[in-house]
């Protein structure tokens, strides 16, 4: 596989992650932001209110909790436990950031409870070992989910449809200069052929059914994670496609709630 651009910031987390108990249109990549001068003075960024000087005891908290539903891989809840979800959410909602409940991050979008970010996170490493490869996001919203794919996988490709968004989850995510991330504006029903193939494929919107595009993209042994929708009665449902040298294996799991998929940019 040939190497692929740096993404478009440099990269550096705040704070590395700390041990933890037992989720059509041309793409536009991220244009990189100009080096800070040797003589700059530091950042000094303010916690936001509600969180007082310091939000790990709140994550530690909420990692405890996703433990204790069920999310067993220390990768994950170590990711979980390092990104700080109040940094992508509005500063009238800092209070519910580490909450399991999904938060409105405007368009008519949603960012994912910690629960389903985390579930869908333990899904795609699927128990292997190590980092995952290259993973493509169907769905950036505002990068948070981006952010913890960043600590499991070794590049992540993001795609949003929405400007407004895309946008968004620049800001977001340029504190973090995280060096795998590449972010993309676009069409994500086509999914980036250009980045393919792809260890791991997961979308954080759901149809009546899982593009054909992103199954071309998978590569072998890669796993796809993703709402679907029925046809009837238009609950979702969540999907594993498992593409293995026999052919792709589907299996249904169990019952969410996701925006809906949608084609083309605005």
């Amino acid at each position: 596989m040939t190497s692929k651009p740096r993404p478009s910031f440099p990269a550096r987390l705040d704070r590395a992650p700390g041990p933890v108990p037992a989720r059509g249109a041309a793409m536009q990549p991220m244009s990189a932001a100009k080096p800070a001068l040797a003589t700059a003075k530091p950042v000094v960024r303010q916690q936001p209110h509600g969180l007082g000087l310091d939000s790990h005891a709140v994550r530690q908290a909420m990692v405890n909790k996703l433990a204790g539903q069920g999310i067993s891989d220390v990768r994950v809840l170590s990711a979980m436990g390092t990104i700080e979800r109040h940094r992508f959410v509005d500063s009238a909602l800092v209070n519910q950031a580490y909450e399991d409940t999904s938060l409105p991050i405007g368009l008519g979008q949603t960012i994912s409870k910690p629960g389903v970010v985390s579930r869908m996170a333990e899904l795609l490493l699927n128990g292997r070992p190590g980092k995952l490869g290259r993973v493509l996001e169907i769905g950036t919203g505002c990068g948070y989910q981006a952010a913890v794919l960043s600590l499991l996988a070794s590049e992540v490709y993001s795609i949003e449809r929405l400007r407004g968004l895309h946008d968004k989850a620049r800001e977001n995510l340029r504190p973090l200069r995280l060096p795998n991330v590449h972010l993309l504006f676009g069409d994500g029903m086509a999914g980036f052929a250009k980045g393919a193939p792809y260890a791991a494929i997961i979308a954080a919107a759901g149809g009546e059914a899982v593009p054909q595009a992103w199954i071309d993209q998978l590569a072998m042994d890669g796993r796809l994670v993703a709402p679907v929708a029925s046809s009837t009665g238009g609950q979702q449902a969540l999907m594993v496609i498992d593409r293995t040298p026999q052919g792709l294996r589907q299996t249904v799991l169990e019952a969410v709630h996701f925006v809906p998929l949608k084609s083309g940019i605005a």
